[in-house]
């Protein structure tokens, strides 16, 4: 048995508060010095279920489920923005960046932690879809990002189309879900019980104390 903590993330690479959340959790992780005694697990959520795999465009979206308007929403970018700038990452929220639905990322991020090569592969497409105005949508660049952490990548993309393949992340979503998870980041250490949103560094560290102290 493993003597890591083991600290399961449930996230959607499109989802800004994830990797805020995941940011502050690296912090505390670091300032602890426990960069070796952690086992990172990504566990798939949908935030856009019901959209179409190529995506609808963001001021359309937030203008269907929230009523927001294009100011409201240009508002909302640049809080993210700074929030992400103040945990040293650049959301690049450029007009024309869609929404849309990420099974297929999650697909690939099941195949790639099979060569522990799941929070590398995250890392890349939450990178592409913030900062770098990717596509990944598109199955050419999942193709290369899945090249650049070392995968195989035509080994990988044919997963997209292994029935298999599908029908198991579809089964972990609903487990997530049957489990309660309604929002993301939710990460539980150690199996314990959820901590929701994108906490503070100090709350990590606390809950990172408690798992050390049992």
């Amino acid at each position: 048995m493993s003597d890591k903590i083991k600290i399961n993330i449930v996230s959607d690479v499109v989802c800004p508060w994830c990797l805020i959340g995941y940011k502050r959790l690296q912090q505390a992780i670091t300032e602890m010095e426990l960069q070796d005694k952690v086992e990172i697990i990504w566990e798939p959520f949908e935030l856009n279920p019901g959209l179409p795999a190529e995506g609808i465009d963001q001021y359309l979206y937030r203008s269907q489920k929230y009523g927001a308007s294009k100011e409201e929403t240009d508002v909302h970018k640049l809080r993210l923005a700074a929030m992400a700038e103040a945990e040293g990452f650049k959301f690049d929220l450029f007009d024309g960046m869609k929404v849309m639905n990420t099974k297929n990322v999650h697909i690939l991020l099941d195949y790639a932690k099979g060569y522990g090569l799941q929070t590398e592969l995250n890392s890349r497409l939450v990178a592409s879809f913030f900062s770098e105005r990717k596509d990944i949508s598109d199955k050419d660049v999942l193709y290369k990002e899945l090249l650049a952490v070392g995968l195989n990548a035509d080994e990988g993309i044919k997963k997209l189309d292994d029935t298999e393949a599908r029908k198991h992340v579809e089964q972990q979503l609903q487990y997530w879900k049957n489990q309660g998870v309604s929002g993301v980041p939710t990460m539980y250490f150690n199996d314990s019980e959820p901590v929701g949103g994108a906490q503070s560094v100090a709350s990590y560290k606390q809950v990172l104390a408690e798992v050390l102290a049992n």
